[in-house]
């Protein structure tokens, strides 16, 4: 540890930023040799602050029930430890103020207790913990033996974590760190886009940049390159709204991967919610993630677009019996996690080796102040919650009225943010896609599963294809929900890219190094008559018409598109539907797409239809669909069409077909406008026609239309600039094979 003198604010932040003038006049006072005072027990975490008699230092604070000793450990930049008791113990919080500790310390805990593994107590001083609450995190996470609280080695491999490892761990782990806490959000302004206009683009910080051939070489992969204007350009013309971010927690690489050689990509697999990953920043200076995450999300504020962070409080990185210890299994094992009869053992609905314990209202404590954090003092807008369903169990089943969303629904701060479930996981009735209540949206398979069979040909009939297409009412028309419940999409991260969707009938993840055994198998799927990359022009050509069909039946749905980055580009993956390791050019966006004219003109498609729906309340309605009659002529809000020109019978929907039609009216849409006035708009005919020959298709007649406007048809690789097409009403038109004909009616 340095003096009070030696110590300097991280790189990027102004020295004493956020302090007042008796916090910095303060420091050349305090002694050179830390020592405790008593300190508060909240907030948790380390927090800098004037102390007594405006000394300034350092609240330290850990919550570690059951333990009977923690030190508080400071690293100074050699490396050397000073250890430091804290004394203090306040409603099961160990707490302590240290004066002359400033930003830029870093620091760790030793906790220690009993060693009973049969009864879940897994305390073990000789390993340095991780804070939870740490703001920021310097080191990464390696994983050789010292890093687990057991003996990895011992010869009996089903009784080793039973036998305490006594090594140092301080030296593999990396400490946290004091950061600067306050900050001025004033000059900026949160979008606050509703979410029926919404448009979210699921990215990963380090993919989308890595080889942008604008960005500058050092910021690529970095915060630093998502805030370059060259990347929120190519957002803000494409017209997204939000950019949900795969997990920027800090996170760490799984043992398995590490001996392969490879490494977590994705980063699911959360050890520090509270922590930007280091690994993102651009800067290599100690702590200074924290403020390029925030100049990032000032940056895409400034330019219309919402941040999103996709989270993971269901599972942390120290996984099952077996698993390292970093920080919570040191600290309280059997408080942070869910345990089995046989409390040696994990309750693992995550398939991830172990489950956060989140009835137990500490650890409750952790996951809302984490997500408060982030939206008052990193500036996000919202969440998308992996595995929710894991959240919302009770003690074993999944509860709507859990503690979490009981939690979550009255608190001031998150309840007004964007809440996204992925409403399954891997346990006992898991699945609950239509269950989250009021305030959740969620990822709605169905829809992705419908929208891709319907495509590929392979839906017995069109019953599903309606309710996807209109909102999904099936799943979401309760409890005053609406249709933005559903966010609607064809692929994301987990699975095929889209183009990887219409190359490949199987998955290719041998780089993967586990024989192809990993991924799923159910990926509704069709290669268009060739597996993988061709020269056949006829078999590409077929291809990117089912692109554009792909991305114009999304982007016309009702409810909240979702689009992976890069599916406007026709970027692939070779195949891999689980690319969580690959941190190399299977997963990188490949920006050279946009020179070749093909993926050009579906980027300009893409662009093109996200325009439509921000100009059309037809296309992102707030109400359900009422399906009755609007006015004495009989035009309902939604009808259907068969190819016939006739509005579809009960037994219609129970035939086999591969077309249908969808009319939206536009004349009375549910809601008013910001000044109290109705909404109008033009009203559209959709035609989707997933047969592999034309069709006839008969525009139907009044009331529905005098004449209709051809403004999308799928079958044209160029589209802008194209000449309009104008059909009478009642005139029979022909619809290419495999293709999407959007018609304003005139």
């Amino acid at each position: 540890m340095t003096s009070a003198a030696e110590q300097r604010a991280p790189a990027g932040e102004p020295a004493g930023s956020g302090q007042t003038a008796a916090v910095r006049g303060a420091r050349r006072a305090v002694p050179p040799v830390p020592a405790a005072w008593p300190g508060a027990p909240t907030p948790l975490g380390a927090r800098f602050r004037a102390g007594p008699d405006g000394v300034a230092g350092t609240n330290f604070a850990l919550w570690a029930a059951g333990a009977e000793a923690v030190r508080l450990c400071l690293f100074d930049e050699g490396g050397r430890e000073t250890r430091i008791p804290l004394t203090e113990l306040t409603h099961e919080i160990w707490h302590g103020f240290v004066p002359g500790v400033l930003p830029g310390q870093r620091y760790g805990y030793r906790v220690d207790g009993r060693w009973d593994p049969w009864t879940g107590a897994r305390w073990n001083p000789a390993k340095l913990l991780l804070d939870p609450y740490a703001r920021a995190v310097d080191g990464e996470f390696g994983l050789p033996p010292q890093v687990y609280g057991h003996v990895r080695d011992w010869p009996e491999q089903h009784v080793a974590d039973t036998v305490r490892d006594e090594r140092d761990s301080a030296p593999y782990v990396p400490k946290g760190v004091v950061v600067h806490d306050d900050d001025d959000w004033s000059d900026d302004h949160r979008p606050k886009t509703p979410w029926a206009d919404s448009v979210i683009y699921e990215l990963h910080v380090r993919g989308f940049t890595r080889l942008h051939p604008d960005i500058p070489e050092e910021l690529r992969g970095t915060y630093a390159g998502l805030a370059h204007p060259a990347a929120v350009e190519h957002l803000v013309r494409l017209g997204v709204t939000a950019v949900e971010l795969l997990p920027v927690h800090q996170f760490a690489h799984e043992d398995h991967l590490l001996r392969r050689g490879l490494r977590n990509y994705w980063g699911y697999n959360s050890i520090g919610y509270f922590a930007p990953h280091a690994a993102y920043a651009a800067s290599g200076t100690t702590g200074a993630q924290v403020g390029e995450f925030k100049r990032m999300v000032r940056a895409l504020h400034a330019a219309g677009i919402e941040v999103i962070l996709d989270v993971v409080y269901n599972h942390t990185a120290e996984a099952g019996e077996l698993g390292p210890t970093l920080s919570l299994k040191g600290i309280d094992n059997r408080g942070y996690y869910r345990l089995q009869d046989d409390a040696r053992r994990y309750a693992d609905y995550t398939g991830c080796g172990n489950t956060l314990h989140v009835v137990q209202p500490q650890v409750l404590r952790l996951i809302t102040d984490s997500l408060r954090y982030w939206v008052t003092e990193m500036g996000v807008d919202g969440f998308r919650f992996d595995l929710a369903a894991a959240l919302a169990r009770s003690m074993h089943d999944v509860d709507m009225l859990s503690p979490f969303l009981a939690v979550i629904a009255q608190d001031p701060v998150l309840r007004r943010v964007k809440l996204i479930a992925e409403p399954w996981d891997i346990g006992s009735g898991g699945y609950q896609v239509g269950a989250f209540p009021p305030l959740w949206t969620e990822w709605n398979d169905r829809y992705r599963n419908t929208v891709r069979d319907f495509w590929r040909h392979a839906l017995p009939d069109v019953r599903e294809m309606g309710y996807r297409l209109s909102g999904s009412s099936d799943l979401y028309a309760w409890g005053g929900r609406r249709p933005y419940a559903s966010v609607n999409f064809v692929t994301a991260h987990d699975g095929f890219t889209l183009r990887d969707l219409v190359s490949y009938g199987t998955k290719h993840n041998e780089a993967n190094g586990e024989n192809n055994r990993d991924g799923t198998d159910d990926n509704r799927s069709w290669n268009c008559g060739t597996e993988g990359g061709t020269d056949d022009e006829r078999v590409e050509a077929l291809r990117r018409r089912q692109l554009r069909n792909l991305l114009t039946t999304l982007l016309l749905s009702t409810g909240v598109p979702m689009l992976v980055a890069g599916d406007e580009l026709g970027r692939t993956q070779r195949g891999n539907n689980n690319a969580y390791c690959q941190d190399n050019e299977i997963s990188w966006l490949d920006w050279s797409l946009l020179e070749d004219p093909g993926w050009r003109a579906l980027y300009d498609l893409t662009s093109r239809l996200i325009a439509l729906r921000h100009r059309h309340p037809v296309l992102r309605r707030r109400a359900f669909f009422s399906g009755r009659a609007q006015t004495a002529d009989g035009l309902r809000d939604l009808a259907w069409f068969t190819a016939r020109g006739a509005e579809m019978t009960e037994g219609d929907w129970y035939a086999p077909a591969a077309t249908l039609g969808m009319y939206l009216s536009g004349r009375d849409i549910p809601g008013r406008d910001e000044r109290g006035a109705p909404v109008v708009d033009d009203s559209f005919l959709a035609v989707l026609h997933a047969g592999d020959r034309p069709t006839g298709f008969v525009l139907p007649g009044p009331p529905w239309a005098e004449r209709y406007e051809v403004v999308v048809d799928t079958s044209r690789e160029e589209q802008a600039g194209a000449p309009d097409t104008v059909h009478p009403a009642g005139a029979e038109i022909t619809v290419p094979a495999r293709a999407v004909l959007l018609l304003r009616v005139a």
